[in-house]
């Protein structure tokens, strides 16, 4: 049985000691209730028999108890997205963020208390574009270390007592061809990542990577840390950046051009980080992905850690992530004792996303129940719809529009990248779609994205003050961030 801090003792007394509990039947008359929703605009098309509308797209909820800021949740049987609520010309409005499933969806409205309204139900329609080359590495761009199963971890000693004979046996019963090595935790190097390491696991058929988790604080020390995890004779090297590192883009910038002057153009880097994208706007995403980053993505889509399920974490991460264009290989969660069906689930998932690589966290959380899961074959395809993408408009804040920015500042002068969706960047997004044939709208769809993508890309110098200042700007965004950060350190 689990003990109780002081705190929660404290504020378990504090309650014993009010007058009388609300009734359930005073909550739910407190709780917001939903009238209706509808299209925005009421009269597109598709809504002529009802709401139909794509990811990206707004609702407009009617009702009582609505509130700026209240929790709009898109449920449908395998998972749930959530986004707040907001004032508009149209009035109360969502927007249907990326991943949500299409068919029909339940609509609710939760406040602060935690009180929920009653359900409406609408209908996602499917995206029409497919999933496409090089964001889950479909072209066969990812690097041959980050390919096909891999593991990490983080003690040695703690994985199967460092026994390399025994990781190698279990490794091959579970198709694991890759194992990831803790090699540094910011300037200090760990000497279990060790040249004779590396031999003894490319003896039984395993290739060997290392991975340091960083803090920005000294990147030109951290950089040196990971070039002699590389001179060790790693066959890839992976940048863990997470919480910490966020607004630091010229530390990100610095320790880049550090680690890319002793790997060289060409060594196979990775990142990894959090899965939303969107829910860590200061973290520099761009810079380590960017030309000259790392070539490869590996998301920590953590589902159980982070609270919903494995299609709606996978969706939301891939929705996110795509958008830097680097082949995403994502890693799963083994620890916290995730059912064993979640496991199959998000093989099976991002298997029919098309990616080429995943992996999971960690070697030493792994009990032989979850390996018994991994031994297992493959799980049979699926064809799954598209998530969308990132819907960027007036107001939106952070790293996403800094990637924006920095391929519309070449072809729309008057663009400046500050990581604030404002009425310059708004005016080349409307260009865009014009000359595209796109509908005008002002905010970002997977059309959108395709054609801004392709324009020419100017990178920001962030070691300038301008950027760093821009930078704090991004990192001062930040809503509200799910549960259970990675436990990577």
């Amino acid at each position: 049985m689990p003990r109780l801090r002081p705190a929660a003792v404290a504020v378990l007394l504090s309650a014993a000691a009010l007058p009388t509990a609300a009734t359930p039947a005073d909550a739910a008359s407190r709780a917001p209730k939903l009238a209706g929703v509808r299209c925005v605009p009421a009269t597109a098309a598709s809504c002529k028999k009802g709401v139909a509308v794509r990811v990206g797209r707004q609702v407009q909820l009617r009702g009582t108890r609505l509130k700026l800021g209240l929790r709009v949740t898109f449920r449908w049987p395998r998972g749930a997205i959530a986004t707040k609520l907001h004032r508009g010309a149209a009035g109360w409005v969502a927007r249907v963020p990326p991943g949500v499933r299409p068919g029909a969806v339940a609509v609710t409205a939760r406040d602060k208390a935690g009180r929920k309204s009653n359900i409406i139900k609408i209908t996602i329609l499917a995206e029409p574009r497919k999933i496409v080359a090089p964001a889950l590495s479909g072209d066969g761009s990812l690097p041959a270390a980050f390919r096909g199963n891999g593991m990490w971890i983080w003690q040695l000693e703690k994985s199967d007592g460092g026994n390399v004979d025994a990781i190698a046996a279990r490794a091959a019963a579970a198709s694991v061809s890759t194992v990831f090595v803790k090699a540094g935790d910011g300037t200090t190097p760990w000497d279990q990542f060790s040249p004779l390491l590396v031999g003894a696991l490319h003896q039984r058929g395993l290739k060997a990577c290392a991975w340091q988790f960083v803090y920005g604080n000294s990147p030109t020390s951290e950089a040196s840390v990971a070039a002699a995890a590389i001179a060790a004779g790693a066959d890839c090297f992976v940048i863990d950046a997470e919480g910490q590192y966020e607004g630091k883009y010229a530390a990100a910038q610095t320790y880049m051009n550090a680690l890319r002057a002793a790997a060289g153009p060409t060594f196979p880097i990775g990142l990894t980080s959090f899965p939303y994208v969107d829910y860590h706007p200061g973290l520099p995403f761009s810079v380590f992905l960017g030309p000259g980053g790392a070539q490869v993505n590996l998301p920590q889509a953590y589902w159980k850690d982070i609270g919903g399920s494995v299609d709606a974490i996978s969706a939301h991460t891939l929705a996110h992530n795509r958008i830097y264009q680097a082949p995403i290989a994502p890693l799963g969660q083994t620890y916290d004792n995730p059912p064993a069906a979640d496991l199959r689930r998000f093989r099976q998932l991002w298997a029919a996303y098309g990616t080429q690589g995943l992996s999971w966290w960690s070697w030493q959380a792994t009990d032989a129940a979850h390996w018994s899961v991994l031994n297992e074959p493959a799980p049979p395809a699926t064809v799954e719809p598209d998530p969308g993408w990132p819907a960027l408009g007036k107001g939106a804040k952070g790293d996403e529009v800094i990637w924006l920015q920095e391929h519309l500042t070449q072809s729309y002068p008057t663009v400046t990248v500050s990581g604030k969706f404002d009425t310059a960047t708004g005016d080349a997004i409307k260009a865009i779609q014009t000359a595209n044939g796109i509908a005008v709208t002002g905010t970002t769809d997977a059309s959108t994205w395709a054609a801004a993508l392709a324009l020419p890309y100017t990178p920001v110098d962030w070691t300038a003050t301008a950027a760093k200042a821009t930078a704090s700007a991004a990192r001062r965004h930040r809503p509200e961030i799910p549960r259970g950060d990675s436990p990577h350190r």
